[in-house]
C-alpha cells in the first residue's frame, strides 16, 4: 500500500509541476471566458443588423402586409418595371427584392410571386415571408366560405395549455429541455476531459516505456500497482485543475458580465435551435415576471447534489477509461500506434453525448435514457443530464441512481482487471504493433 501511494504521489506532482499544465490551468478559464463574451457579443452585432428587403407590388394585393419587424424591413417601389427595381435593389444594395405580379387572385399573386437575391436568402427573410404569405391567403381562403378578418383575428390568437404538478406547482415550458442543456454540459465536460486525461495517463505509460524506465520500476513495483497508481494520480491532478478551472472561471464570467453589460440571453437566440424538442428553449417569455418564475426553476435545480454527481462520476468515468488508456499504452511503442485503438473508446462517449441528448430532451424517463444512464460506459455523461431534474418523485429514482454508481464501480473492477493483464504483458514488449488478436491473448496470460 506504501508503494501505491508513493506512486500515486509521485505522478499526482510530476503532472501539477509540469510547465503545460500549470499554464493551461490559468490560461484556459480567461479562453473560455473571453470565447463566451466574444461569441456574446458578435451574436449581438448580428442580431442587430437589419435586413432590407425591397417589394414590387402590382397585384390588387398585399399592399399592408409587409409591416417591418426587428430583424427585417421592407421597402416598397412603385411606378417603375422589373428591370429598374432590380438596379435600384441591387446599387442600393438591399438583401432581396420581391416581385409580386398583376394577377387575377390572391393565390395566382402569392404562386407567382418571386424573391430575387445576390446568393441564397438567410432563413429570417424567408420565413417572415412566407409567414406573410402563408397568413394572407389563409385569410382569402376563409374569406370566400364567409369568415371575416374580425373572426379571423380571434381564430388567430395565441393559446398556451396551463400545465402544473399535482401538487398545484406551475410549471414552465421548455424547463425540461433547459435541464437538459445544463446537465449535457456537465456530461460534455467529463467527455473531454476523459479524453484529455486518459490521453496523459496513456503518454506517460509509452514515455516510460520508451525510454526503458518502466525496466527499472517494475522491478520493485508490481505492474497492477504501477497502472492503478498512474490512474489515480492523474485523476487527482485533474480533479485538481477543473477545481481551479470551476473558481476562476466563476470569477471571470461574473466580472466579465459586469463589465461589459452582457446580456448572456443573447446566445438563445439563434434561429437554428428553433427546430423539434430544442424548440421549447427559443420561446422562453420576455417579460420580468415569467423570466422571474424561470429564474426560479433555475434555482431548483440541485445544484449540490448535481456538483457532487459530477465529481463522483467524473472520478468513476476516468477511471474506467484511463484503466483502457494505459493498457494501450502498455501495448504500444509511440503515439502514432495508438489510433487504430481510440476510436472504440470514444465511440461510447460519443454515442452516449448524441443519443442521450435526443432521449433526454424528448422522454427523461424513457427507457433509451434509462437504459443510457445504467450502462456503465456512458452513464457519466447521460445520467448527469437527467439529474438536473432532480431524485425521487418526478426525478431519477433514488434505485437507478444508485445501480448507476454500483455498475461503475464493478465495471471499474473488472476493466482495471483485465487492462492489468495487457498492461503486464505489453509493458515490457518491444518493436511490434500488437493486433486485437494479440491483445485477446495477452488477456489470457
Amino acid at each position: 500500500m506504501s508503494k501505491l501511494r508513493l506512486i500515486i504521489r509521485r505522478e499526482y506532482l510530476a503532472k501539477v509541476r509540469n510547465k503545460s499544465f500549470v499554464v493551461m490551468t490559468f490560461l484556459s478559464p480567461v479562453l473560455m471566458v473571453a470565447m463566451i463574451v466574444l461569441i456574446t457579443y458578435l451574436t449581438k452585432v448580428n442580431d442587430s443588423e437589419v435586413q432590407i428587403v425591397s417589394v414590387l407590388n402590382e397585384s390588387r394585393y398585399f399592399h399592408k402586409e409587409f409591416l417591418p419587424s426587428e430583424s427585417v424591413s421592407f421597402i416598397e417601389f412603385k411606378n417603375i418595371n422589373i428591370v429598374e427595381a432590380k438596379d435600384s435593389t441591387i446599387s442600393l444594395a438591399y438583401n432581396g427584392l420581391l416581385h409580386i405580379p398583376e394577377t387575377m387572385t390572391v393565390q395566382e399573386a402569392a404562386e407567382e410571386a418571386f424573391l430575387y437575391t445576390r446568393d441564397s436568402p438567410s432563413n429570417t427573410i424567408l420565413n417572415r415571408l412566407e409567414s406573410i404569405f402563408k397568413n394572407r391567403l389563409r385569410k382569402s381562403r376563409l374569406r370566400d366560405i364567409g369568415v371575416s378578418d374580425e373572426d379571423f383575428a380571434r381564430v388567430e390568437e395565441r393559446f398556451e395549455l396551463q400545465t402544473a404538478t399535482f401538487d398545484g406547482e406551475r410549471n414552465l415550458k421548455g424547463v425540461n429541455e433547459l435541464k437538459a442543456f445544463i446537465g449535457g454540459g456537465f456530461g460534455y465536460l467529463i467527455m473531454m476531459f476523459i479524453i484529455i486525461y486518459g490521453g496523459f495517463v496513456m503518454r506517460s505509460v509509452i514515455e516510460e516505456k520508451t525510454s526503458r524506465i518502466i525496466e527499472v520500476i517494475i522491478s520493485s513495483v508490481k505492474p497492477f500497482q504501477l497502472m492503478l497508481g498512474k490512474i489515480i494520480g492523474n485523476s487527482l491532478a485533474g480533479v485538481t485543475q477543473f477545481a481551479i478551472w470551476i473558481f476562476s472561471a466563476s470569477i471571470l464570467l461574473f466580472v466579465a458580465l459586469l463589465l461589459f453589460d452582457i446580456d448572456i440571453r443573447a446566445l438563445g437566440g439563434n434561429p437554428m435551435m428553433d427546430t423539434g424538442n430544442m424548440g421549447a428553449i427559443s420561446e422562453f417569455p420576455q417579460n420580468g415576471g415569467q423570466m422571474q418564475e424561470y429564474a426560479n426553476e433555475l434555482f431548483k435545480i440541485p445544484w449540490l447534489l448535481l456538483l457532487f454527481s459530477f465529481v463522483v462520476y467524473f472520478i468513476l468515468g476516468y477511471l474506467i477509461y484511463s484503466s483502457i488508456y494505459a493498457a494501450i499504452g502498455a501495448a504500444v511503442d509511440n503515439e502514432t500506434d495508438t489510433q487504430q485503438f481510440i476510436f472504440p473508446i470514444i465511440l461510447p462517449l460519443m454515442l452516449a453525448i448524441y443519443v442521450g441528448f435526443f432521449s433526454v430532451f424528448s422522454n427523461p424517463h424513457g427507457p433509451i435514457a434509462i437504459g443510457f444512464s445504467l450502462f456503465p460506459l456512458t452513464s457519466p455523461i447521460v445520467m448527469l443530464m437527467r439529474l438536473p431534474g432532480g431524485i425521487g418523485e418526478g426525478g431519477v429514482p433514488v434505485w437507478q441512481l444508485l445501480l448507476s454508481i454500483v455498475l461503475l464501480i464493478l465495471t471499474f473492477l473488472a476493466i482495471v482487471w483485465l487492462a492489468s493483464k495487457i498492461y503486464r504483458v505489453g509493458i515490457l514488449m518491444y518493436g511490434k504493433k500488437p493486433t486485437y488478436k494479440e491483445l485477446y491473448k495477452w488477456l489470457k496470460y
